[in-house]
């Protein structure tokens, strides 16, 4: 075998956090609206138990097929962020593959590239996750984090940096 096939440089093994984000990075080439292509992961004893990615309910059209459905939100502080509402989060979808598979996920780890919504940590907790690893923050991750904290689930993150994506 030739030298350049063969190299001298160790192997760096990711950590499981590591590897499990990278998962979700790959599970995240499947979502279909480029506003937020993200995807998650749910593990358990180092095991994956399902995946979700962002995408329309099944059998409805996808924002890279016919474009984003937006809404505008008005926060309490007179702040207005978008959001598209054609998509189902990664988060929930993954949730609700494990319901479809009579998967239970409690005690598992969930895997996501920022702080989850409101909605999903509201599931998440609901469904018994106990640890979440983020890539990043969310902008509007605050109230998930209060609630995690309230609720006993660990949140984790790989970075604090602030997740950043288009019209935000």
């Amino acid at each position: 075998m030739s030298d350049s096939i063969l190299s001298n440089q160790q192997h760096s093994r990711p950590s499981w956090d590591e590897y499990f984000l990278k998962l979700a990075d790959s599970v995240a080439t499947r979502a279909t609206c480029d506003r937020g292509r993200s995807g998650c992961v749910i593990v358990k004893e180092k095991q994956i138990l399902v995946t979700g990615y962002v995408g329309s309910p099944r059998g409805l059209a996808h924002c890279d097929d016919v474009g984003h459905l937006m809404k505008k939100v008005i926060h309490e502080d007179g702040s207005v962020t978008q959001h598209c509402v054609r998509t189902v989060h990664a988060e929930q979808n993954a949730i609700t593959q494990a319901a479809r598979r009579g998967i239970a996920l409690d005690g598992a780890t969930l895997y996501c590239r920022m702080t989850p919504c409101r909605t999903c940590a509201m599931l998440i907790i609901n469904c018994g996750i106990e640890r979440v690893v983020c890539e990043k923050k969310y902008h509007a991750g605050a109230e998930s984090e209060a609630m995690f904290a309230e609720a006993g689930v660990k949140l984790e993150f790989a970075s604090e940096e602030t997740q950043q994506y288009e019209k935000q």
